[in-house]
């Protein structure tokens, strides 16, 4: 029998593993580091201050754009989260089917096609519903982060069921346990944690989406990515830098969120 041989042992390893962690993470602690910064530039330090986060809570077009932001990821997520759940179910729990793996592949393909070529097939989608009804609202960016959205919240959905016990569900079963009981009782409980995890990702891929809220959204509907996109094509001030602290902040706190509950759930 082969002897295990531990991939930390390679010559090199801990240089490698040191050198992408700085390529990942340094460009994340410039950016917080000058979201204090006393001065004007973003890049040139001038004293540490809060004054750019305070610019920020007071800039109104920043609060609207903020509270957009958060209204059309919680709704996208809910929503492509949810789908997600009942397409996992679907493909997990059921017998394979003529077409399942073209019913994956389906799911599985916003994530390989570049965001620019969806952003364009939810333009042309978009406008042409526009045309025939005239609402021009906040429903088309709905539908298209919910769309774009959907891959994300699958993945750790269905990774989830997966690894679950299925005699768990079939023993509910067999102590007379009504479908809809043994999912409620059983297989959602064990399945939070993927949903959870399919919702923040859901939520993140949403809220910080800049190409399809351009090309779908119309006057009136920035969000928070977009509002930013705007600023740094004028005049870059470090209030970009406190709201992109602001919202790496939110990012953490999202990601812990994920970590507690998969934790507890282990302990359990």
């Amino acid at each position: 029998m082969a002897k295990a041989f531990p991939v930390t042992h390679q010559r090199g390893f801990g240089t490698v593993a040191i050198t992408t962690f700085i390529f990942l993470y340094a460009p994340l602690a410039v950016a917080l580091v000058f979201a204090f910064n006393a001065g004007t530039s973003p890049a040139k330090w001038g004293g540490f201050s809060l004054r750019w986060f305070q610019s920020a809570a007071n800039n109104q077009q920043v609060i609207s754009a903020s509270i957009l932001s958060l209204k059309l990821a919680a709704i996208s997520a809910t929503l492509s989260t949810t789908l997600a759940t009942l397409a996992a179910l679907a493909m997990s729990r059921t017998p394979r089917f003529r077409g399942w793996t073209l019913a994956y592949s389906a799911i599985s393909f916003p994530l390989m096609v570049p965001e620019i070529v969806t952003a364009v097939a939810l333009l042309v989608v978009t406008a042409t519903f526009r045309g025939w009804t005239g609402y021009s609202g906040l429903g088309y960016l709905v539908l298209a982060h919910t769309a774009f959205c959907v891959p994300f919240a699958y993945l750790p959905i269905r990774a989830r069921l997966q690894t679950m016990d299925i005699s768990l569900e079939r023993a509910a079963g067999d102590l007379y346990a009504s479908p809809w009981n043994a999912f409620r009782f059983v297989t959602m409980p064990l399945l939070f944690p993927g949903i959870l995890a399919g919702f923040i990702l859901a939520f993140v891929t949403s809220l910080d989406d800049v190409v399809i809220t351009e090309f779908v959204k119309t006057a009136g509907q920035d969000t928070l990515p977009t509002y930013m996109l705007g600023q740094v094509r004028r005049t870059i001030t470090p209030e970009v830098n406190a709201i992109a602290a602001v919202f790496l902040l939110i990012s953490v706190a999202l990601v812990m969120c994920i970590y507690v509950v998969n934790q507890r759930t282990k302990i359990n």
